[in-house]
């Protein structure tokens, strides 16, 4: 009686285990491929889009350093447009090799930007010299509609700071 009692406690546990899912994968939220340029909340034109990817790419044979740039009307799962940035970023580097110097989010939607570097620029840039090249020539613009013009000045005074 007691083997049986064993065993059949032996098979609930077993049997538990067997059907017990042992990895959640949550779903992404982030693309599964990105460029200089993601466009995501179509806030650019065609064109806009191709002149700054043209700009970013010879900039970053210059300068070493890539600047991506995201644009997305939900942050959703995330509360925060920090904490989804910081994902975005490590999500770039684990999953798609893209090692960005600046990551530049953009949602029209939520009236928010953020603008990250990472620790290899900070010779050239400090994130308080970051934080006024954005607040001079990017927020002036993104208040007025123009967020090519927004983007082209910030990232014109960016890449010359890091030249």
């Amino acid at each position: 009686m007691k083997k049986i009692a064993f065993l059949l406690t032996i098979f609930l546990f077993l049997s538990h285990n067997l059907f017990a899912q042992t990895k959640t994968e949550t779903p992404t939220v982030f693309a599964k491929s990105y460029d200089y340029v993601n466009d995501f909340e179509k806030i650019l034109t065609s064109d806009q889009i191709k002149s700054l990817t043209d700009f970013l790419k010879v900039n970053e044979a210059k300068t070493k350093n890539k600047i991506l740039i995201v644009t997305t009307a939900s942050i959703t799962p995330y509360t925060d447009l920090t904490d989804y940035s910081l994902a975005l970023d490590k999500y770039l580097i684990s999953k798609l090799n893209i090692d960005t110097s600046i990551l530049i989010l953009i949602s029209k939607q939520l009236r928010q930007i953020q603008v990250q570097g990472v620790n290899k620029i900070r010779a050239k840039m400090t994130d308080q010299e970051m934080k006024d090249i954005v607040s001079t020539y990017v927020i002036p613009e993104l208040k007025k509609g123009d967020y090519y013009k927004g983007l082209q000045e910030g990232t014109r005074q960016l890449v010359k700071k890091l030249e």
